[in-house]
């Protein structure tokens, strides 16, 4: 497997990019090419960013590995710091290509605090202002949802009988306990709303007291999670490679609480006019991407130890998709 270096031209881009702070993560990837020998991007010279979270690079080298075994020239700037460096760029016409999530765009970017449960109609929302805005061509989303959530270790999910967040409610109020982090626990959107939206109110006696409560900080909430101490039920992200790595059981939010997060490949409108062959090639990637594979994905990265863009070729070769 020999990496691919962007060269000049990502060192180019970065210079000019410094401005709003937008910083390769490497600019590495590997050399492929499609399984037929076609080339459908032949000559389009492409720039894909990500956020610095492992999930947005691991997406940012999947695409730029796979657009480049379809022939264009792309220059990695996967990694960029936070969501707005790699946000702005897109929007300065700096960046071509970059994932995002429709609960990102909805709250986020727009300000908008209606919850709609249904995925495909936030994306809907979120499409049309996004192309009428700034001309953002949100591409159909991927079959993943990287949402909060809550969830117990296996056998504690089987020794209560839980899989809902309804039935949670039902338990006892001593069996109700939770770890959430600072954020999520003061979010308008997060843990005080969750919990009257189960009917088991905060720091009421038949709800949930506050010592049922424990604070802590988000990497810490998994590994007590599976330990089921000093809580029973943890809140964690539904891709995160812990859930697995850790037998976590996701809990489903059957009251359709928490807003969906459905990753989503966004292209700058003239570059999708220009190479129509993205909206079949990034299509490709999105109906094979899955929560359980993300799970994997991240496990491999954050867990295993694996270089991001080791496993986005491993991946795509896994698939078929990239000799």
């Amino acid at each position: 497997m020999r990496p691919m270096r962007a060269g000049a031209l990502a060192l180019l881009v970065i210079s000019l990019l410094a401005g709003c702070g937008l910083v390769s993560s490497s600019g590495t990837f590997h050399d492929a090419s499609l399984p037929d020998g076609q080339r459908p991007l032949d000559g389009a010279e492409l720039v894909v960013t990500s956020k610095s979270f492992t999930e947005g690079v691991l997406l940012g080298k999947i695409t730029a590995t796979y657009l480049a075994a379809a022939g264009a020239t792309v220059t990695d700037l996967t990694g960029a710091p936070g969501s707005a460096s790699s946000r702005q760029a897109q929007l300065n016409g700096d960046a071509d290509i970059l994932w995002e999530y429709t609960g990102t765009g909805w709250v986020n970017y727009h300000n908008e605090t209606e919850t709609i449960a249904d995925p495909r109609e936030l994306w809907q929302r979120v499409h049309d202002i996004e192309k009428r805005d700034y001309d953002l061509e949100w591409l159909p989303p991927a079959n993943f949802n990287d949402t909060y959530a809550f969830a117990a270790a296996g056998p504690t999910a089987r020794r209560l009988n839980v899989q809902s967040l309804s039935e949670v409610a039902a338990l006892p109020v001593g069996d109700r306990t939770f770890c959430v982090d600072d954020e999520f626990f003061s979010r308008s959107d997060g843990f005080l709303p969750m919990l009257e939206k189960y009917g088991m109110p905060y720091n009421t006696p038949d709800g949930v007291p506050a010592g049922n409560v424990t604070r802590m900080d988000a990497g810490v909430i998994y590994p007590s999670t599976a330990k089921s101490a000093p809580c029973n039920f943890g809140m964690v992200y539904t891709t995160d490679g812990r859930v697995k790595n850790l037998d976590l059981t996701v809990l489903d939010d059957d009251k359709k609480y928490f807003l969906p997060y459905s990753g989503t490949a966004v292209v700058r409108g003239p570059i999708i006019e220009q190479y129509p062959a993205l909206r079949p090639l990034l299509g490709t990637l999105s109906e094979r991407l899955t929560d359980q594979l993300m799970q994997d994905l991240n496990g491999r990265v954050d867990i295993d130890g694996e270089d991001p863009a080791d496993v986005a070729y491993d991946w795509l070769r896994s698939e078929k998709l990239i000799d």
